[in-house]
């Protein structure tokens, strides 16, 4: 959508600090011009900011940069890491750990609608932000969709343009998040201390059709990379009548 790249070169501008903190965004005629994009679509686009975090609209007054935030995953949109560093301005990088076939366990299995010990691809990686690392992840794949050997070398992009080349977009993905503890290995990975809290997100994403495609692992360093939510309502609120 048009509303989303405007949104992603704002936020881009606002990182790099066109746009200081505290500072107030330029008005919707000038905003107009620069992206040439109608008033609907730039209101979206501003309005994807405000759930961001980016940006607060003070009545009678405008729209003004709150702070310049550390990544930030709004959970309320799936993406690719890749493309949303990319648009945000940081340098994205990956370090391939390790990608071969395992037999899956029963979780494995049922997350991905297979039987129990089907051979399926694990991807284990480690993402970075401007070479400092922002996330670990496991991914686990259908054999039939993402061969670890002859896909080893894309596998250092975007898992999602990797799905999509071979005819297996993603459409939507359904994520929980829990705390997590960085044991030995997770600190090493991430560069933390042993004990340091991450934000561990179990996801599942499916095509249009809702059959599972892949099964993610991650942990999220806080400082890094902050997981959001935009929540929604209840807006007015009647009295309970009794």
């Amino acid at each position: 959508m048009l509303a989303d790249v405007v949104r992603a070169e704002l936020a881009k501008a606002i990182s790099n600090g066109e746009f200081p903190l505290g500072s107030k965004l330029p008005n919707q005629e000038q905003l107009r011009e620069r992206f040439d994009v109608s008033t609907i679509t730039l209101r979206e686009a501003v309005q994807g900011l405000i759930q961001d975090g980016y940006v607060v609209r003070r009545q009678g007054s405008g729209t003004y940069v709150t702070r310049r935030p550390s990544l930030r995953n709004s959970l309320d949109k799936n993406f690719s890491y890749t493309q949303y560093l990319e648009h945000a301005g940081i340098r994205p990088g990956k370090k391939l750990l390790g990608a071969k076939t395992i037999s899956a366990t029963t979780d494995i299995a049922e997350a991905l609608g297979l039987r129990a010990l089907a051979p399926v691809a694990e991807v284990r990686r480690v993402r970075t932000a401007d070479g400092q690392p922002a996330i670990y992840s496991i991914d686990y794949v259908d054999v039939n969709i993402i061969d670890p050997v002859s896909d080893r070398k894309q596998l250092n992009g975007s898992l999602y343009r990797l799905l999509a080349h071979h005819g297996h977009p993603v459409d939507h993905g359904v994520a929980t998040i829990t705390p997590a503890k960085a044991d030995a290995k997770l600190a090493e990975y991430l560069q933390v201390t042993r004990g340091f809290l991450l934000q561990h997100l179990r996801q599942v994403d499916y095509d249009a059709r809702e059959t599972p495609l892949v099964l993610s692992l991650e942990w999220h360093v806080p400082s890094v990379i902050e997981l959001s939510v935009y929540r929604r309502g209840p807006g007015p609120v009647q009295d309970e009548v009794s």
